[in-house]
């Protein structure tokens, strides 16, 4: 069964090309689902990002081209248009890919800590979608694991850097001083809150949020001592601001070519500076080609962002090495799921064990048993039947004085350790 790793990103593709395989969070566990139909596919989990959407997919032998297909038919796109973006990884691959993104090692910000917390967010609608089985729980575990010895064990958190942050650095570039610039943030997510922050840092003078819920706008601008608004009273307020940083998960434009127009004829042609974070972008293209704005997406961060992953690069060679380790230890762990595989046939047959004395522990409280009983019988009965055939075999062995059989026994169960830890 292989594990795939399909998607494409900030440096595979372009933003327009981004924004067209972007899922909506809402859209999510529709989505999910569906490809967990899809014929051949056993698990499926969807990262959606602004730099990145890749689909993490557990096939059958055979089934490797479904998650591609699944992908273009459920955007609608033309093979001819896509696959020259697409990347493609399988088994040791994919698992490694998943650990150098929760890492932070595949960011446009080299080790910028979001990344993981949308992994996070990932994981759980899969899970709540159903779509995730052992292999990937597994595997999701692990990647959650990995990161966490990542930022404890090396320095790629040093100095913390993310997109919110270099949005706020570009802003002071431009505008020189902030303790004197209006900021508005449209949106009211982690990133906009990380862009507070630092905001928050600058002295900026004033800061204003805005969102289409205005309750989540409040407590946003209350954290920060800003103002919030509705995002149906941006006409009104967007003049206001010299500053404006943008990430939203509207489908549509927020701020249309003829809003940044008014607003820049109220301002007296006093420049304003625009940073689009969205994917599907949140500010028309088209206002770039006003005079007085200056729009910036997220593509155009890289050049400031290139200048921090100098400081990054040991540490991420050091996380490398150790995600390599745990790679390795995560593939050991798969393989012993292999149907040919001893452990796997011992597991298969005391689950089907379990499965029998359970159903008939539960037919005896249906028969008017009491829970005692019930649970007396389904101890009991089980440890029987579990123990029943290792117990005989060595029972043959002790009288054909087959020593060796009995030596790995005693190795096996551990027969001498009177412990009673059972952590598996």
């Amino acid at each position: 069964m292989p594990l795939l790793a399909l998607g494409l990103n900030h440096q595979t593709a372009p933003l327009p090309v981004r924004e067209r395989v972007a899922f909506a969070p809402e859209a999510m566990p529709a989505a999910l689902s569906d490809l967990a139909r899809q014929s051949g596919v056993n698990e499926a989990l969807i990262l959606s990002t602004c730099n990145r959407t890749e689909l993490y997919v557990d096939v059958e032998s055979g089934a490797e081209t479904v998650p591609r297909d699944w992908l273009l038919g459920h955007h609608g796109l033309d093979a001819r248009r896509l696959d020259e973006f697409l990347y493609h990884h399988a088994d040791v691959a994919a698992v490694r890919h998943l650990f150098r993104v929760a890492t932070g090692l595949d960011s446009m910000v080299l080790g910028e800590p979001q990344i993981l917390g949308q992994v996070k967010d990932a994981y759980q609608i899969a899970r709540e979608a159903g779509t995730l089985r052992a292999p990937m729980e597994r595997l999701l575990q692990q990647t959650f694991a990995v990161a966490k010895r990542v930022r404890s064990e090396t320095r790629i958190g040093a100095n913390p850097v993310s997109v919110a942050f270099t949005a706020v650095r570009l802003a002071e570039r431009l505008f020189a001083d902030l303790s004197q610039a209006c900021v508005l943030l449209i949106g009211a997510g982690e990133t906009m809150e990380l862009a507070a922050r630092h905001l928050a840092e600058s002295r900026v003078r004033r800061l204003i949020v805005a969102n289409r819920t205005l309750e989540n706008a409040q407590v946003l601008a209350g954290r920060f001592a800003g103002y919030a608004i509705a995002l149906a009273d941006l006409p009104r307020h967007l003049a206001e601001a010299d500053i404006v940083i943008s990430s939203t998960a509207s489908r549509e434009p927020v701020l249309t070519r003829t809003l940044v127009e008014n607003a820049l004829a109220a301002r007296r042609r006093r420049p304003m500076f625009l940073v689009d974070l969205a994917v599907p972008r949140d500010i028309d293209t088209d206002v770039a080609a006003i005079e007085d704005a200056y729009l910036y997406t997220i593509d155009d961060l890289r050049q400031a962002i290139d200048a921090n992953l100098r400081s990054r690069q040991e540490a991420a060679r050091e996380a490398d090495a150790l995600i390599d380790l745990q790679v390795a230890h995560y593939q050991a762990w798969r393989r012993a799921l292999r149907g040919d595989n001893p452990l796997a046939q011992m597991r298969q047959a005391a689950e089907a064990q379990r499965d029998d004395v359970l159903a008939r522990a539960r037919a005896l409280l249906a028969h008017g048993r009491s829970p005692e009983q019930a649970m007396d019988y389904l101890a009991h009965t089980l440890t029987n039947k579990l123990l029943h055939v290792p117990s005989a075999n060595l029972r043959a062995a002790a009288l054909r004085g087959d020593a060796e059989l009995l030596r790995a026994a005693q190795h096996l169960f551990d027969a001498g350790n009177d412990a009673t830890d059972t952590d598996a």
